[in-house]
């Protein structure tokens, strides 16, 4: 028997070699047929190649046939990449935009460069350090904005509504974006904490958050992760960790290399196992929002109230390379507690077109939570409580495309400057909202239903068909008719269109703090959450089952 396992183990290595030494191979071979086609292709065509850009594109089209996570940084593009993983960069502390060919601050960030020297929305940057601005693209100019801290930029500025440009030098500054973006009590016992980021510590904004709020007699609380795109794995653990007992498993990945399967456990004493807890989500939430969501549904510590999530549960690890560029690659998929994985495209099986199919219904599976509820994989993560999702008016995204709120609202703050002095919130009336629509009497904000869409085929139609003769003057009555229809529309979508504007006089008031508050007003998934944490036996009922619990619950079961 010995002497068969011997014989079995090296027949096992020669298998392995041979494999090994064949992707080596398929390795070296198309390395060095890549390298002589660069050099043949820099070497002899007709136009200069730009070499260093060629081989961005080659790279960048060889990683885009992988996943969409899977990214090569320059080292030009460091510091966006620091931006992401950190929330900080070296910069004045503003969002630019290209409004009717100037290059316009959008938003300043409260207390850092930008404000401090008293640049504010609508303000329009004509010089930096001499040069001329205009033609320049935002992309350019944000990146010349960009610098390393304590280092001096000379603006020349069109503070909005003057006609006098003004002179400045700016010290750049370490700035810090807040992970947490809005903390506050919306009622005399609920609490509401907005994360926008999984950056580097953000948990412990998150924990701070729930101390603050417990102080002010917080009873339950909401955590919002609706449009986080997520961030750092660790940092997602940290936050489940503040509200599940230490020692439990979070969450687990798994690579094809043996060092990238790793068990993330809770190693601190939690901040608070018992209080009420909903965990907001959208299609918009990925990645490590979705391990947070769904450890804490797995762990039937929280309720999840909103839309399915987005469905990323792919894990990246960023690699150095040679003249300080990077490559962020994905490396495993992650499980959470129950066992499940919610990634919800497949990227290994692509169509010819490269094209990415959803996990099909039949090869979903049922897993089951710690109480034994079920819940599935393949699809993102399912809320325990369904709310609608926020759709908006074709004329609303038009307006927003355009810029029209913007603008309006650069105007609005010039005829009163007394409303911004006053910080008070302010609520639209019907002769502010009827001065909007007069502001858009003679600006270009049409757009296509899919109505517009059918009539133009059915006159593509009717005229190969010789019919449109026939039926020329019912369908330029239509068409008519349509057009009528959208003026009505600014009538038609006025509260959501108020919204928007109320939102930006607000974020003029007192920044992205206003802004939220404002948005929390008319945000009819909070209400639902309010309403389900003031009912605890409702919220109680959907973490419980009549089933026994999940005795066997261990994530690495299901491997």
């Amino acid at each position: 028997m010995k002497k068969y396992l011997i014989i079995l183990s090296l027949c096992l290595a020669s298998v392995f070699a041979f494999n090994f030494s064949q992707d080596y191979f398929e390795v070296s071979k198309n390395l060095d047929i890549f390298n002589t086609l660069y050099r043949e292709l820099n070497i002899a065509y007709v136009d200069e190649t730009k070499p260093g850009q060629l081989m961005k594109t080659g790279i960048e089209a060889m990683l885009a046939s992988l996943d969409p996570y899977t990214n090569y940084y320059t080292e030009n593009d460091v510091e966006d990449y620091k931006y992401m993983t950190t929330g900080e960069y070296g910069g004045i502390g503003a969002i630019i935009q290209d409004i009717n060919n100037k290059i316009t601050i959008t938003e300043p960030y409260e207390n850092f460069a930008a404000y401090n020297a008293g640049l504010r929305a609508g303000d329009e940057i004509i010089e930096i350090n001499g040069q001329n601005v205009t033609g320049k693209k935002t992309d350019e100019i944000s990146s010349i904005l960009k610098g390393q801290a304590g280092t001096t930029i000379s603006l020349k500025i069109l503070p909005l509504g003057k006609t006098t440009p003004l002179a400045l030098t700016i010290k750049r500054e370490e700035i810090k974006v807040k992970a947490v973006s809005y903390t506050s009590m919306l009622s005399s016992d609920i609490g509401y904490i907005k994360l926008s980021s999984f950056t580097e510590n953000c948990s412990n904004e998150v924990k701070e958050a729930v101390v603050k709020l417990k102080e002010q007699q917080c009873k339950s609380l909401i955590l919002d992760l609706r449009g986080n795109p997520g961030g750092l794995l660790n940092e997602a653990v940290n936050i489940v960790n503040l509200f599940v007992d230490k020692g439990q498993e979070i969450v687990f990945t798994k690579g094809k290399i043996k060092d990238w399967d790793n068990s993330y456990l809770s190693v601190n004493n939690a901040l608070d196992t018992q209080i009420p807890l909903i965990v907001m989500v959208d299609n918009n939430s990925a990645s490590a929002s979705e391990i947070v969501a769904g450890a804490l549904q797995d762990l039937d510590r929280a309720v999840v109230l909103g839309q399915r999530s987005f469905g990323k549960g792919l894990v990246q690890q960023v690699r150095d390379l040679t003249y300080n560029t990077k490559l962020k690659v994905t490396v495993a998929k992650y499980y959470i507690p129950s066992g499940r994985c919610i990634q919800a495209l497949d990227y290994s099986n692509k169509d010819d077109e490269g094209r990415v199919d959803k996990v099909p219904d039949s090869l979903i599976t049922a897993f089951k939570t710690k109480n034994g509820r079920t819940v599935y994989d393949g699809a993102g993560v399912l809320p325990d409580y369904k709310t609608d999702a926020i759709k908006y008016s074709q004329v609303l995204a038009v307006l927003f495309s355009k810029n029209y709120i913007f603008s309006y609202v650069n105007q609005f703050v010039v005829k009163h400057p007394e409303i911004i002095q006053s910080k008070e919130p302010i609520e639209l009336n019907n002769e502010q909202y009827n001065d909007f629509i007069l502001f858009l009497k003679d600006k270009d904000y049409n757009y296509k239903t899919e109505s517009d869409y059918a009539l133009e085929d059915l006159k593509t139609d009717a005229l190969k068909e010789n019919y449109y003769q026939t039926i020329e003057s019912e369908y330029k009555a239509l068409l008519g008719k349509m057009a009528s229809n959208k003026k009505d529309d600014l009538m038609r979508y006025k509260s959501e269109i108020k919204q928007f504007i109320e939102e930006e006089i607000a974020s003029r008031i007192s920044f992205q703090k206003g802004r939220t508050e404002t948005a929390l007003k008319y945000d009819k998934s909070i209400v639902e959450a309010k309403k389900l944490l003031s009912d605890a036996s409702k919220l109680k009922s959907i973490l419980t089952v009549i089933e026994k619990p999940n005795k066997q619950f261990n994530s690495r079961k299901k491997f």
